[in-house]
């Protein structure tokens, strides 16, 4: 049976947009070159009508011109029909690229939804609010806890602040009587040291007293003696 009908032929899989795309691409791309070779046959044409003088010679040059004129024009036409054919491929791909762009968009966003669902089963609103109430309770039970730390031992607790003012103040008072000009006490002051009548400071070397002027007679109790001269006056 086999050899009668033949075994049954695998379909090949269709062409993809883009091997069709570089295909067309390719034969445009040679009737391009084509193009150009006639481009050049018609630059010497017309340098040969330059040239040649009017007679069956140019005929024969114009006619051959006029030839591959058409012949440019023809390629001219399959190389837009190809461009035209390879634009439409590209825009037919392009959409096809966007769609299955969208679809893996589609399918990381159902992938994320359902494992953001998993996640907020394990995370209530609820406990969110009790924790977030411990933690201030520990908070506040922590500045207590410095504060308690931070208190000074030999400042009694039931001070007046009113109190401390009045003295700050008294003190401010007494400090500001005492001291003139520019912060120096009040018994510095040049006026002070001259009513106090103070001896000026030695300018030389003092003579050194003797010996015997120091010495002073004492009487039988220890105490200094009355001069004679005293006595008889």
């Amino acid at each position: 049976m086999k050899r009668v009908f033949g075994l049954k032929k695998d379909k090949e899989p269709p062409p993809s947009v883009q091997d069709a795309s570089d295909r067309i691409t390719k034969r445009g791309d040679n009737v391009e070159d084509k193009i150009k070779k006639l481009d050049a046959e018609l630059a010497r044409f017309k340098e040969q009508i330059k040239k040649t003088r009017p007679g069956p010679a140019l005929e024969a040059v114009k006619a051959r011109a006029m030839r591959v004129l058409k012949q440019k024009g023809r390629y001219e036409g399959q190389r837009d029909m190809l461009y035209n054919q390879t634009f439409n491929l590209d825009q037919v791909a392009f959409a096809a690229e966007g769609v299955k762009n969208a679809q893996q968009t589609m399918s990381a966003l159902k992938s994320a939804n359902k494992e953001l669902k998993g996640m907020m089963k394990t995370v209530k609103i609820q406990d969110v609010d009790n924790l977030q109430d411990e933690m201030m309770d520990l908070m506040d039970v922590s500045n207590e806890i410095q504060e308690s730390l931070g208190r000074s031992y030999n400042v009694p607790d039931d001070i007046d602040e009113d109190d401390l003012l009045g003295e700050l103040d008294e003190l401010e008072a007494d400090m500001g009587f005492e001291t003139e000009g520019d912060g120096v006490p009040a018994y510095l002051q040049p006026d002070m040291e001259a009513e106090l009548n103070l001896p000026s400071a030695p300018t030389g070397h003092a003579p050194i007293p003797s010996a015997r002027a120091n010495v002073q007679a004492e009487d039988e109790l220890g105490l200094p003696a009355v001069p004679q001269a005293s006595l008889r006056g």
